[in-house]
């Protein structure tokens, strides 16, 4: 049997966060504590996956131990001053002590330091709980869909000169998880990429095997100006999967982040190249110079796309998905749009499109908080 939930003690605690931190599962912490899923879950969600900070007490602050002499002072009959002078302190503060705690027959020096300790958690009112209009703003981000530190770093060039209109990204999530705070509400972490309501340790990359392709060209043998993003035109691509074998074209630029999406009616390599040649026989000329996949048997027919397109196709190494990694991170934004399991089939490719737009609207980091449809702008002007 479980033991029930009862408050964790401190050497519990930590262990809990230790093995939390460490990305063990909730079950698995559960079995090593010996108590119950729901109760351990709890817990975890009343701090937002964020392990708390020890708490301390100041120096100034009165020791149990100076309230046990309080304590035996009071029982002999001493005075106050007396008191005072043989735990170094002032006479006014042990007869606030005294005072606070019941008087001279009612003190009792571990009662006294309980109380003391529960008097001296004041949590601060976090940024956003205090200024309204910041907090409008993060609210807008974050229903536009827009990353915390995104946010973060688009207010700080939107209002430069205004301090108080400034938040850090880790305070954004920390006030969503945390809602003790009262700033945003709990349906705003809808909006995160994840949407996660807790924060979770990082989580090891999975490994699939990929198929092999025939004739397949190495990434190795992409050109260098590809692999350093300095001129545009290379591309990498791939599936996004979805309930039902439905799956959507993702075409991603290296040098803009400009993101594409293609409506698929399945899986067949046929349908897959005809889509691709569709799309990017629209680009110019100059955005038209390479595309990188992964080793899926949906590239089998790479030849007729190039003699289409005239767009050489290069190929990943197995199992490496990071020789992809724009299109990885734009992947995991989609998901924000399209969650796992759900019948992709069902979105028009108005929709798509629509979606794409929307994240080529999004300030991103890597291109110093500027939108991939400004740097594309920027580039073909």
């Amino acid at each position: 049997m479980r033991r029930p939930n009862i408050a964790y003690n401190d050497a519990e605690r930590a262990e809990l966060w230790r093995a939390w931190r460490e990305g063990q599962s909730i079950k698995a912490i559960s079995v090593r504590l010996n108590r119950s899923d729901r109760g351990l879950a709890h817990e975890l969600h009343a701090y937002g996956g964020i392990m708390p900070p020890p708490r301390t007490r100041a120096e100034i602050r009165l020791t149990l131990a100076q309230r046990e002499e309080i304590s035996r002072g009071l029982s002999q009959g001493l005075a106050l001053r007396c008191i005072a002078r043989g735990i170094n302190k002032a006479a006014s503060t042990v007869s606030r002590e005294v005072k606070r705690n019941g008087g001279r027959q009612a003190y009792r020096a571990a009662q006294a330091d309980r109380a003391a300790w529960q008097r001296a958690e004041r949590p601060k009112r976090c940024v956003l709980a205090e200024n309204r209009r910041l907090r409008e703003c993060v609210i807008q981000g974050l229903l536009q869909r827009w990353s915390p530190e995104q946010i973060s770093n688009r207010l700080e060039e939107q209002f430069a000169d205004e301090h108080s209109m400034r938040v850090s990204h880790e305070t954004i999530y920390r006030t969503l998880f945390l809602q003790t705070r009262g700033a945003l509400k709990k349906h705003l972490c809808e909006h995160l990429r994840r949407g996660r309501t807790l924060r979770y340790p990082r989580a090891s990359s999975r490994r699939t095997a990929h198929s092999r392709i025939v004739d397949a060209v190495s990434i190795s043998e992409r050109p260098a100006q590809a692999e350093d993003r300095a001129v545009p035109g290379h591309w990498e691509g791939d599936l996004l999967s979805g309930g039902d074998n439905s799956h959507i074209v993702t075409l991603v630029e290296r040098h803009t982040r400009f993101l594409m999406l293609a409506k698929l009616p399945s899986k067949e390599t046929s349908d897959v190249v005809a889509a691709l040649t569709k799309k990017m026989s629209k680009l110019p000329t100059e955005l038209r110079s390479s595309l990188t996949w992964d080793r899926g048997t949906e590239m089998a027919g790479h030849k007729q796309f190039t003699i289409a397109t005239d767009i050489q196709v290069y190929f990943c190494d197995p199992q490496s998905p990071w020789q992809r990694g724009s299109n990885e991170n734009t992947n995991g934004l989609l998901r924000q749009y399209f969650p796992k399991g759900t019948d992709l089939s069902q979105h028009s490719q108005a929709k798509l499109d629509a979606v794409a737009r929307e994240l080529n609207g999004r300030p991103r980091k890597t291109l110093k908080f500027r939108t991939p449809a400004e740097k594309l702008s920027e580039v073909l002007h």
